[in-house]
Parts: C-alpha cells; structure tokens; sequence
C-alpha cells in the first residue's frame, strides 16, 4: 500500500544529520571533548559488528544500558566482552528495588534514545551512571552516538569528567564462551 521505505542512505542523507546524533556532537562539544562521532556507513546491530566496523578490539565497544532500579532509572556503561552484574546494581546506585531493563518507548521518553544507541552525552535525562572499570584497559573506547550505526571515540577518564559517574569492577564480568 505504501510501498518500501527508503534510508537516509537511500535519500543521500547521512545518519549524522539526525536530531539525536546532533544532540551528542552538541554534548561533546559542550563538555569540552571532541566531536568524534562517525557514521559507520554499514548496519552494526551488535557489538561484534561494530568492533569489526571499527577495527577495535570487541571490548573497545561500549554498550550504554538503562536499567530501573524500583522506581529510578540508572545508565550502566559495559565493555563489549563483558555481560552487566545485575545482581549488583542495587548495591552500586544504592537503590532498592526490582532490577528491570524497561521497554523500549521508556528507554526513549528517559533517554531520548532507541535501545542501541543509547549515549550518555546527549541524554534528555541525567541518569546516575556506573561505568565498568574493564573499559579502562583501552586508551580509547567507542559509545553509541545517539543511532545504532554512530559512535564517538572517548575515554572512561572522560566521561567520568564530564557525567560524575560511578566507575567499577562491580559493574560486568567477562563473557564466558560458550
């Protein structure tokens, strides 16, 4: 009936003309940090694929979770070769209540963001952060850009500058391989 919708790509656009991708060059350049974001060109609907994309080692990847700990949303920051430790983000944020990773549109109406392309700079929310101090063993990691196809390079140093969030082991465990 309305026949195939096209991409930005299809339309000669780019991803990084879209409002949330702006809104994270906007909150790099506002925090002083530079504006790395980049357009993979491909479709990167996981880590792996990112990491390849990039050339990066898979624990380079970022992947930025919202979770609702009770009644409050919290951000956690997990290397791409770690899984998060649920069981442990009531005693990181200090909260009690149920872990839960929401839907999708709640993701959205806190962050600002679809799931997968959740950023911290550029949230429409400050949400308490816990990072996951593993990502400290890269001099530059790679965080979504607002789009699952953008990433920004940046470092744990950095945004713990620029968010006050949380950094620790606490946060993941490495991915056992099945």
């Amino acid at each position: 009936m309305f026949g195939k919708r096209l991409s930005l790509r299809e339309h000669g656009l780019s991803n990084l003309e879209l409002d949330t991708v702006r809104r994270v060059r906007k909150a790099l350049i506002d925090a002083h940090l530079p504006d790395s974001v980049q357009d993979l060109n491909i479709s990167t609907r996981n880590t792996a694929e990112a990491a390849k994309a990039l050339g990066v080692e898979l624990g380079a990847i970022a992947k930025t979770v919202v979770y609702t700990i009770g009644n409050r949303f919290v951000m956690v920051m997990v290397a791409g070769d770690h899984e998060c430790r649920e069981d442990q983000l009531s005693k990181i944020f200090n909260l009690e209540g149920d872990v839960v990773r929401p839907a999708a549109d709640l993701v959205r109406a806190v962050t600002g963001f679809a799931p997968g392309a959740v950023s911290l700079l550029g949230s429409v929310s400050k949400l308490p952060t816990a990072i996951d101090a593993s990502l400290k063993r890269f001099d530059k990691i790679y965080v979504a850009a607002g789009h699952g196809d953008c990433v920004y390079a940046t470092s744990v140093d950095d945004l713990k500058a620029v968010s006050n969030a949380t950094v620790s082991y606490a946060v993941a465990t490495p991915v056992v391989p099945a």
